[in-house]
């Protein structure tokens, strides 16, 4: 980066990286952000993947599970784990082995539903996630480095109102209808 580029001109460079090179000046707006926002998103995603898998030898999946269960200090169910991580009940039945495993995760018997299974962390799970998540925090502030608290504070409450558009109720008709 040289001293004097200008954000157009890092902008016009990062173009050529992905997708947002498939979009000219004559598509629309939203379609040009949409795959800014794809890009940088996927951008963003792949270098957490790198450094977490070289730093800590872990799968940003093995991540986003350790961190589900650091929020809930009393595990959570097989079932309710997956629907969090938004995958399947195989998934989380496969990560879930690798882990207990490790010593990071254990299962017990739910004690209100026989029937169901919990997931918790153990000392070790705790740990060493407390561990990855400072680490986690620092590289996400450090690839968020170009933009300062205002810029941030923006985006955060555009993105938070394009959230809210998407779940009204009749976003999920509009969209039914188009297709």
């Amino acid at each position: 980066m040289k001293r004097d580029d200008t954000p157009h001109d890092l902008l016009g460079r990062a173009e050529a990286l992905g997708l947002e090179a498939r979009a000219d000046s004559s598509d629309h707006a939203v379609l040009r952000l949409w795959l800014r926002l794809l890009a940088s998103t996927t951008q963003i995603e792949a270098e957490i993947r790198r450094r977490l898998r070289e730093r800590f030898g872990i799968s940003l999946a093995r991540f986003d599970y350790l961190a589900q269960l650091h929020r809930h200090k009393d595990g959570l169910k097989m079932r309710t784990l997956s629907k969090y991580l938004m995958v399947t009940g195989g998934n989380v039945t496969g990560l879930t082995d690798e882990l207990v495993g490790d010593g990071l995760v254990a299962r017990e018997a739910d004690p209100i539903d026989r029937r169901a299974t919990r997931v918790r962390l153990t000392a070790k799970g705790r740990r060493s996630f407390e561990a990855m998540a400072r680490e986690h925090e620092a590289w996400i502030h450090e690839l968020f480095g170009g933009l300062d608290a205002r810029a941030v504070a923006q985006l955060y409450d555009h993105l938070g109102a394009l959230r809210l558009h998407l779940a009204r109720p009749d976003a999920d008709a509009a969209t039914e209808t188009s297709a």
